[in-house]
């Protein structure tokens, strides 16, 4: 144990390998907090799989991790000057300050009265706060430095790599109850009226009163058939680690999130007219239980596959050439490679339509001739 220490010592520098041992303890306390609500709220069930994937997108990382400590330490590495190094020191200073602050309070709050929303989110944005600013601040030094860009600054794109395995833990994390239910009302809304909506155009007998639908064989209310929250956080925290994992980019990766959070609204539509026909026909009893777990899972389930069929589109690569084109479709060749050239006789024409072969070896004609071309 003591040699690894000491080898991951000295690959990371020992400020650097100290502030992650700190941040892999503050990690276990968050989790440690936030799973009261994970096995409370099945809307967060899925923060049992956030400690997993942080340790993988880590594991995943650290040939950069090393790679990114390396250029903090090498001479010449770069750093922001002038208005870019008072940002980047501000910046860090206010989140170690204001993320103390936020993370005593939350600890404290829940010591006095035991688990609560605003307990929970108060160590958990502190935590946050705290944790970039021991990053960026332990960050290995060099010298002679190189003045750069704010966000070409080494210690930056260090950080970066980080942002994924800490900022997950506010998806993980209960949202207020004001924020919470002022979203859940928002969501059933769209969702109820959608609903009555395809019923009401399909002609069949339903009342709408509120969030609650009136079917022949009894009510339904959408907040029961589907919960909203649970939807968005869960494709939320999809969406966070698939562009975590495969998208370099930043812009692609918020690209990538807020598709998540559109596949979870629609899907989440799909969900709520699926359960409400399943009502109609059978009853409200019927879509408790298996049904309704299971058209939940499905929302997840196509909100997955739908992301990793966008995954290629923001990974395909358009190159554009300079090169003149021939307006002949049938006729187009290359030239002829020169008399001195070594490079061997064309194999295949660039035309789809003509295919040309190496013209036969004779001793008797050593200078190169043109190949033979089949139509």
């Amino acid at each position: 144990m003591l040699d690894s220490a000491k080898k991951f010592s000295a690959i990371l520098s020992p400020g650097f390998f100290a502030a992650l041992l700190v941040a892999a303890g503050f990690m276990g306390f968050i989790a440690w907090d936030q799973s009261h609500w994970w096995k409370l709220k099945e809307d967060y069930g899925f923060g049992w799989l956030v400690p997993a994937f942080v340790v993988f997108v880590v594991y995943d990382r650290w040939p950069r991790i090393k790679a990114a400590v390396e250029a903090c330490r090498a001479p010449g590495s770069l750093r922001a000057k002038g208005a870019g190094r008072v940002v980047l020191g501000s910046v860090a200073t206010l989140a170690a300050v204001f993320g103390a602050l936020l993370f005593f309070i939350g600890a404290f709050y829940r010591a006095g009265a035991g688990p609560s929303y605003p307990g929970t989110l108060a160590i958990t944005l502190g935590s946050v706060g705290m944790l970039f600013a021991l990053l960026f601040i332990n960050a290995p030094e060099a010298k002679p430095v190189t003045p750069a860009r704010m966000l070409d600054d080494a210690r930056v794109q260090l950080v970066a790599l980080f942002v994924f395995p800490i900022l997950v833990w506010l998806v993980s994390a209960p949202m207020v109850s004001v924020v919470e239910n002022n979203l859940s009302l928002f969501l059933l809304g769209r969702v109820t009226a959608v609903v009555f909506f395809v019923f009401d155009i399909l002609g069949l007998t339903i009342e709408q009163q509120g969030n609650v639908l009136v079917l022949p064989k009894g009510q339904v209310g959408v907040a029961e058939a589907c919960s909203g929250i649970r939807s968005l956080t869960g494709c939320l925290f999809a969406g966070s680690f698939l562009a975590a994992v495969f998208l370099h980019k930043l812009w692609k990766k918020i690209a990538l999130v807020g598709c998540a959070m559109l596949f979870a609204f629609f899907t989440n539509l799909l969900r709520g007219i699926f359960l409400t026909a399943w009502a109609y026909n059978y009853g409200p009893e019927a879509i408790e239980g298996t049904v309704h777990d299971t058209a939940g899972y499905a929302v997840l389930g196509l909100t997955v596959v739908g992301l990793l069929c966008l995954l290629p589109l923001f990974n395909l690569k358009i190159s554009f050439s300079d090169a003149p084109r021939s307006t002949s479709l049938f006729r187009h060749t290359q030239p002829r490679p020169a008399e001195d050239s070594e490079s061997p006789p064309y194999l295949f024409s660039p035309s789809p339509f003509r295919t040309c072969y190496p013209p036969p070896s004779s001793p008797a004609s050593p200078s190169p001739r043109s190949p033979r071309c089949r139509t």
